[in-house]
């Protein structure tokens, strides 16, 4: 193999087109026939004129020039070449040893390498396929910085609508959980009043006095929050006391009707299944399951002597031992535990003598925090008001019951100038003057 072939372009760089720019024919004609028989594609030009006219028109890769030309020197030449084809690389002919000549050249012309004469072939091929290198590098660097610069514009582009889209997002799961806090809370009020429109059919059913079972569910709940019950467990003893009599729907009218004082035989063992009857009627309702358990036991004493099960002592759930007391406290003052109704001072201290033996002593104690005021309570006194005075955005504080013990308004229901407008025809035709107490703050 020759020297020559050793150093052959590969078949890429062979394609390129090298533009020889010289004043003397000879010299050109060496260089023609040197870069053809090595497969590269050869322009000539005899002067800086005539082959800046070439580069505009054809795609030159290596601009190869001489030092001295007449009119114009290969420095100004390349300069030229550099301003306006920066791309194409530049290489210096020179046949004489002047430094200062070849530094200007390479500082304006910013050539790439200079070649002097004569040259050597094998260099002269180096130093062209150096050259053709050195521009591919380049083309492809600066592809690739194109690239990179597109790429980061891209990722800016799609940074941003990422954001956009996340906040986007965002916003939608903050309204879908906002709606979905919403809907929750309106099936939890809707789920408390079917309890308590539930309350008011059981009572119209047994015929007892209207409200009996939110006296009880109300004060049972405040001793529970006097006792440190959490709000789940105070809210279970509320529900479990507008629903304790749920177990007596199933009676005979005449059991119904009979105050349990006067009960014997048959007619006390029947009774006495009711609240073991109204646990299991709440058993399947999930959110009533520890309810349906206060229901079930909220007739058991203390002392063991109670019914259904003779519980006693702690084994006693801590809110039937609170509901017993509730319960036990409404009914000696209507009239059911004994034969003439006790007022509620009567009732309460009826009770307190029973404690540690009906009652839980913790529970009495508790109960006579609420009787007396000694328990701070931390709602806000609601404010009493007849519906002449209502304005529609007001919230209940408390239930609006009839006269009858039927609930027309649950509490925390918000006023709305129809509803103002039904309360007001309500009273017209019921005859009757109706008291709403309003949150404090909603009015």
């Amino acid at each position: 193999m020759s020297a020559l072939s050793a150093i052959a372009p590969s078949p890429a760089q062979a394609q390129a087109t090298i533009l020889c720019v010289d004043d003397e024919p000879n010299i050109l004609a060496s260089l023609q026939r040197l870069f053809r028989k090595n497969h590269f594609r050869v322009l000539c030009a005899d002067g800086a004129a005539a082959g800046l006219a070439v580069l505009e028109r054809e795609e030159v890769d290596i601009v190869m020039s001489d030092m001295r030309m007449p009119h114009c020197s290969g420095t100004d030449f390349l300069d030229s070449v550099r301003q306006r084809w920066p791309c194409t690389m530049r290489l210096l002919l020179t046949g004489y040893a002047d430094v200062g000549s070849i530094v200007g050249a390479i500082n304006r012309g910013e050539i790439y390498r200079y070649i002097t004469k004569p040259w050597n072939e094998e260099d002269i091929l180096l130093v062209v396929r150096d050259a053709l290198g050195r521009r591919t590098l380049e083309q492809e660097k600066g592809r690739l910085e194109q690239l990179a610069q597109a790429q980061n514009r891209s990722l800016l582009a799609l940074t941003g609508t990422l954001e956009e889209r996340v906040r986007a997002r965002t916003q939608e799961l903050q309204s879908a959980q906002l709606a979905v806090l919403a809907s929750n809370d309106r099936l939890k009020s809707n789920f408390l009043t079917s309890i308590k429109i539930l309350s008011g059919m059981i009572e119209m059913r047994g015929g007892a006095l209207a409200g009996h079972a939110r006296a009880v569910a109300h004060l049972a709940r405040k001793v529970a929050v006097r006792m440190g019950l959490s709000q789940r467990e105070a809210q279970d003893v509320f529900l479990a006391g507008l629903l304790h009599e749920i177990g007596k729907t199933g009676f005979a009218d005449g059991l119904l009707h009979m105050p349990e004082y006067a009960m014997k035989g048959d007619a006390l063992g029947q009774y006495r299944k009711y609240p073991q009857l109204g646990e299991q009627l709440l058993m399947p309702l999930e959110e009533l399951r520890l309810a349906a358990r206060i229901v079930g036991t909220h007739r058991e004493r203390f002392d063991g002597t109670g019914f259904p099960g003779r519980l006693s002592g702690f084994d006693i759930p801590v809110g039937a031992r609170i509901l017993a007391v509730a319960y036990d406290f409404e009914a000696l003052q209507s009239g059911q535990l004994v034969q003439r109704r006790l007022d509620a001072r009567q009732a309460a201290a009826l009770l307190a003598e029973s404690r540690g033996k009906r009652y839980d002593p913790d529970v009495i104690e508790a109960f006579y925090d609420v009787r007396t005021g000694r328990h701070v309570t931390e709602e806000v006194a609601d404010i009493a008001m007849g519906v002449s005075q209502l304005r529609a955005g007001m919230r209940l504080g408390r239930d609006l019951v009839s006269a009858e013990g039927a609930l027309l308004l649950s509490a925390d229901h918000v006023l709305s100038e129809r509803l103002l407008k039904q309360l007001a025809d309500y009273e017209r035709r019921a005859g009757a003057t109706l008291q709403l107490f309003i949150k404090t703050g909603s009015a």
